[in-house]
């Protein structure tokens, strides 16, 4: 087997481990604070990552596709394929939006300074970055992820270890924390579940499209998003338990892993908060590219104009809060990938029923 299924793994778990993910916010609102049933969500997802990374990986193998729109046109026809895409780039502003409040919480939390701070800085470094093609910058950023994800996992498997608190006081716990279907008609473990894996795949769609159709075996394709899909859902589970082994201390909490590292030691709390702050550069730039490219062609000017535009807006925007963005950008990212998620299980339900109708039709010969 070739080392083409193992790159679509790990550039599939790169798009969706972004600065919310390492921060351990996401997995305390979808998951933790539902309690130890919160585990079982966390399976779900993982089962929902490897079966929607497998289609769509395959299909777009398939197809060849060179870009997602080309993914989204088959999927939904040319004019919803088109209206799709338009309300996709609307949400990943406000993930960029997302990582701008994290920047602002993590300064805070860490340095005591005012979150303002944290939003303005990021967002210079931002605008900055989108202006000058500071690509060597972005590159060292990238090389970051292993680190941040050994210090991530070895802080909650630490904290799991070493947690003294009762079952019931972390169930009590549980109940305080704010999570997604909080305060909707039905509070589930379920509805989390899907949430989380409907609004990462609705963020890492576009790119694991391209990468997709850039291997020409589908099966490998398919290989590669189902080994992507389940290596992201071992991640969330270890974070998930590590978590929830510290509840009692996470409540109310915009950074729970930098929270944890603290606990560690003070110089594994500023290595810690220096990795989530590139990883959440990182990803602010991503979305803001993606998002400003849609209204003005790459390093044109009127490129540059809208990036200080659209980051000064965000910046605006981040004043809300991380942990209150998070509950309220991502779920409605999250219905946007439960159609998503809804269309290609159609396709893979509907691929199946014409091959054993052809495999039906040969037999009988």
């Amino acid at each position: 087997m070739s080392k083409q299924p193992f790159l679509i793994a790990m550039t599939f778990m790169s798009i969706i481990i972004g600065g919310g993910f390492a921060s351990g916010q996401e997995v305390l609102q979808f998951f933790t604070g539902y309690g130890v049933i919160g585990i079982a969500g966390t399976l779900v997802s993982a089962l929902l990552f490897a079966f929607l990374g497998m289609q769509i990986a395959r299909m777009s193998s398939s197809m060849q596709a060179r870009s997602h729109k080309e993914v989204l046109v088959a999927l939904f026809g040319t004019r919803a394929g088109l209206a799709i895409d338009l309300v996709l780039s609307f949400f990943l502003f406000g993930v960029g939006v997302v990582m701008l409040a994290g920047s602002g919480s993590i300064f805070a939390q860490q340095y005591g300074l005012p979150p303002l701070f944290g939003g303005v800085l990021l967002s210079v470094l931002v605008i900055l970055t989108l202006c000058l093609r500071v690509r060597g910058i972005i590159n060292l950023i990238s090389a970051i992820m292993p680190v941040l994800l050994l210090l991530v996992l070895t802080i909650t498997v630490y904290s799991f270890f070493t947690s003294s608190a009762s079952l019931e006081t972390l169930e009590a716990a549980a109940t305080e924390v704010p999570t997604i279907s909080k305060g909707w008609p039905v509070s589930h473990w379920f509805i989390g579940a899907l949430l989380y894996a409907s609004f990462n795949i609705a963020v890492g769609f576009p790119m694991l499209s391209v990468i997709g159709g850039l291997t020409r075996d589908s099966r490998e394709a398919a290989l590669g998003g189902i080994l992507g899909g389940v290596g992201l859902g071992v991640l969330i589970f270890l974070l998930n338990i590590g978590l929830f082994a510290n509840l009692e201390r996470l409540v109310g909490v915009d950074m729970p892993s930098l929270m944890l590292a603290t606990a560690v030691s003070p110089l594994v709390a500023m290595v810690m908060s220096l990795a989530l702050i590139c990883m959440i550069y990182s990803t602010a730039v991503g979305m803001f590219f993606a998002f400003t490219a849609r209204f003005a062609t790459p390093e044109t000017s009127r490129f540059k104009v809208f990036s200080v535009l659209f980051t000064t807006v965000g910046l605006v925007l981040s004043q809300f809060g991380f942990s209150t963005l998070i509950g309220t950008v991502y779920p409605m990212l999250g219905v946007v990938g439960l159609v998503l998620i809804v269309v290609l299980g159609y396709r893979w339900h509907t691929a199946r029923r014409e091959a054993r109708a052809g495999l039906a039709s040969s037999s009988s010969y």
